[in-house]
């Protein structure tokens, strides 16, 4: 972030067979048949199950708890409350900041509870159904407590508090980047444009709820946990070394087929810490999944920002400065990357792709009576975006230029890069102006415009454009840099190499998959790097049994990171196969190239060693080089020396019924640059997920919690997931960037999508509202909102748009 390094990327000669080409996921099959093994599909002998008894209330006092009916119930083994888990550790917080507070949490509460799902006690029965049956059993005295659950309400004087520990339920207070300098801005601006938005909170609803099966082995003291988890290694460190106090190699995680993850799979949760204490109480397996029911009130929930932001402008469109302060929400306990979301994730972005010569942010982080806030898809990132293009068109429509030209005259150009932002970041590389060209060239903009024209004069058809042109921080690295910032944790990456006497090879990764397709894109570099077919990789993750230690998958870091640490122990295994073969060809290592798989001898065509051929010699070691070790297994850990920063332009274009106050998605382009693209067809995808969740926000999705905490939309009948008649048929294209980072040029694209799109299919949405002199309107723009909003327009200026 603060000093760049000398590039390490080269682009490849010659034609590639495997990387770069749009090859179907080899994961898939399993997927798409059924055949696929998650957490819950997995069933040990004697195992028991637990289930949860969760505060009705936000906010209560913990009287007594009288577990005897429900012990009396057959098939009842055994019921949990707080006392019985008060000397186990308390759930850490994996990020710190210089004053934060950091509220003790216990995996079951005691004396108070502090949001609803919160767990007060549980049941291990024999089955899932019986512990249901007996949760209902428990009589427990609750006795309630006022509750607070937006930020800005509980900085409010008298409001309740959440924890003793954090006065005014603040957990910290943060800043970046210069006030003063910001303060000149805006005093040589022509015009300041103000902006007060919200950024709601949403759940992360993953296909596969969480689950968790621990098993425990007295004879050697082990333990055993299944469980769906984005990055095995941190849950083992994090329950052995802070929760239960335990040895670290004495847990082996386990995460199978991981369906989703969004980042809510990230942390460390109750549950988890429960099933394992359990397994060893009663000397039995253990498995928890939860309903879906207990995912909305338990999974980390996303964003829930409440902001406000001033642009000071030129009238020539060009930015002076930029000033933001937010109210971040983040529920009821620090999760494991909490403190980080609304600080460097955020706060680092609000400078955008633009040249602004003076940001000021400050960030205040609150507790509620809510489920905590942790990263969800971009984390962060999304969230800045929001703010920064929101603004930045609500200043083109105020200035009286057209936003995708306000937005080039503000660009980073390709010569200022390396680029230093006034908030931290050192962008790698960009060129952002060629994006915005393909991105207006493919959704017909001067078209658009023309037809926005008619039908807003004829009063029938209101169509909105919305532009987002975006930067992302990812690939999270390094690790010197992120401890310096406040992680607890590295954030290199592994990966050993292990090829076979025949040839095959295993590669073990410290990344893990959870619908990413690692599976395919990794087998691709395996296969281009060694010239062997992709049907002879295998691509092992999620067991800190089987493999290195590693950071696991956020962030969009499994290219960038686990790629590259891929990359840099294949070119250990090249560099010792092709001595093998040298020495097998009597000839010195630099005379040999491989060709088509062959190693030969360069300009002498015939002859030649296979990879088997080689493969087989470093095993038998009849005849390698002297001095030279047997077998073919190389590992690399991978610390990059910066992130890296993918952009692009994404474009929305929507229809709102005045009549009904419905948004309709009609048109979407997407223009993202990543880099080389390992496999189009799964950029592909990742770019459409990203986009319907960002699509989902902005339109449909919406936590709602009343002001004494209570959720609202606890379920799909209440929440509004994006489905496929939502969507439209998404344009996509690219261009090539690389990065200078890593030795792949890759940047990240998993979370893109969701980034930008939010922002774009906002901006379309006020955009068409702008017709009838609304010139924000917060998200989600359901059809109610939206008519009550156009309505309220025509009684303030009847003289507007008129149906």
């Amino acid at each position: 972030m603060t000093k760049l390094p000398d590039s390490n990327y080269h682009a490849p000669t010659g034609p590639q067979k495997y990387m770069g080409k749009a090859i179907k996921r080899v994961e898939d099959p399993r997927f798409i048949t059924g055949t696929g093994s998650y957490t819950d599909d997995i069933n040990v002998h004697g195992q028991l199950h637990a289930a949860m008894l969760r505060s009705p209330y936000a906010h209560a006092k913990i009287g007594n708890i009288d577990a005897s009916a429900a012990l009396a119930l057959p098939g009842v083994h055994a019921v949990l409350t707080g006392e019985d888990m008060k000397d186990v550790g308390s759930i850490p917080t994996g990020w710190l900041l210089p004053g934060l507070v950091v509220p003790h949490h216990a995996a079951i509460a005691r004396g108070e509870v502090n949001y609803v799902g919160d767990i007060v006690a549980v049941v291990i029965a024999d089955t899932r159904a019986i512990a249901e049956d007996a949760v209902a059993l428990i009589d427990v005295d609750l006795d309630p407590l006022a509750a607070v659950s937006l930020g800005s309400q509980a900085l409010a004087d008298g409001a309740p508090l959440v924890h003793d520990e954090a006065p005014g339920n603040v957990a910290f207070q943060w800043e970046i980047g210069d006030a003063a300098a910001t303060e000149a801005g805006f005093a040589q601006a022509d015009r300041v444009v103000k902006l007060k938005l919200r950024n709601h909170r949403l759940v992360p609803n993953a296909i596969e709820p969480r689950a968790s099966l621990a098993e425990y082995r007295a004879a050697s003291d082990e333990y055993t946990l299944h469980t769906t988890s984005q990055n095995p290694h941190i849950h083992r460190l994090l329950l052995a070394a802070f929760v239960l106090g335990i040895p670290e190699q004495k847990l082996r995680v386990i995460s199978p087929d991981v369906g989703g993850g969004f980042g809510s799979k990230i942390f460390q949760y109750a549950e988890e810490v429960i099933v394992l204490f359990a397994a060893k109480k009663l000397r039995r397996p253990i498995k928890w999944a939860a309903r879906r029911s207990e995912a909305f009130v338990t999974d980390a929930q996303g964003r829930d920002h409440e902001s406000e932001a001033e642009i000071a402008l030129k009238n020539d469109g060009s930015f002076l400065a930029l000033r933001v302060r937010t109210l971040a929400n983040l529920g009821a306990y620090l999760t494991t990357f909490a403190p980080a979301v609304p600080t460097y994730l955020y706060g680092t972005l609000l400078n955008g792709v633009y040249k602004f010569p003076a940001i000021h942010a400050h960030v205040t982080g609150i507790f509620t009576n809510t489920v905590p806030v942790d990263a969800y898809r971009g984390a962060g990132r999304p969230e800045a975006t929001y703010l920064l293009e929101r603004i930045v068109s609500k200043a083109a429509n105020e200035l009286g230029l057209d936003p995708s030209e306000v937005r080039r005259r503000n660009f980073i150009q390709p010569q200022d890069f390396p680029y230093q932002t006034p908030v931290a970041l050192v962008y790698d590389s960009g060129n952002y102006e060629p994006a915005l060209d393909k991105a207006l060239g493919m959704v017909g903009y001067q078209d658009l415009l023309k037809e926005q024209a008619e039908g807003r004069a004829s009063g029938r058809k209101y169509i909105g454009i919305g532009f987002s042109t975006y930067v992302e921080a990812c690939g999270l690295a390094p690790s010197a840099l992120v401890g310096q910032l406040g992680a607890q944790a590295g954030q290199w990456e592994s990966s050993v190499v292990r090829v076979m006497p025949t040839g095959k090879v295993e590669v073990l990764t410290g990344s893990h998959s959870h619908g990413q397709g690692h599976e395919t894109t990794f087998a691709q570099l395996v296969a281009e790097e060694l010239q062997i077919p992709m049907e002879d990789v295998t691509i092992v993750h999620g067991d800190t049994g089987k493999m290195p230690f590693g950071w696991g998958t956020y962030g969009s870091r499994s290219a960038a990171v686990g790629g590259s640490a891929l990359k840099m122990a294949l070119g250990k295994i090249k560099a010792k196969a092709t001595r093998i073969a040298a020495h097998l060809l009597e000839a010195a290592p630099e005379d040999v190239e491989q060709v088509d798989g062959t190693f030969r001898v360069k300009g002498v065509p015939e002859g030649g060693k296979s990879f088997f051929d080689v493969s087989l010699m470093a095993h038998l070691a009849h005849n390698i080089p002297a001095e030279m070790e047997p077998g073919l297994e190389e590992q690399y850990m991978y610390d990059p020396k910066n992130f890296v920063y993918p952009f692009g332009t994404h474009v929305a274009v929507v229809e709102v019924d005045a009549d009904t106050g419905k948004v309709k998605l009609r048109q979407y382009v997407a223009v993202d640059d990543c880099g080389p693209l390992m496999n189009p067809l799964i950029v592909e995808g990742q770019v459409h997920g990203g986009i319907a969740q960002g699509y989902g926000q902005a339109v449909l999705e919406e936590t709602v919690y009343d002001d004494d905490g209570n959720l609202l939309s606890g379920n799909f009948m209440e929440y509004a997931m994006p489905r496929a008649e939502d969507m439209v048929q998404i344009q996509v294209d690219h261009t090539v960037t690389p990065s200078p980072h890593n030795p792949l040029g890759v940047k990240g694209i998993g979370e893109s999508g969701t980034i930008s799109s939010t922002a774009a299919v906002a901006n379309a949405v006020v955009n068409a509202l702008e017709a009838f002199g609304i010139n924000h309107l917060d998200m989600p723009y359901t059809p109610e909102k939206v008519w009550q909003a156009i309505q309220g327009a025509k009684r303030d200026m009847p003289q507007a748009a008129d149906d």
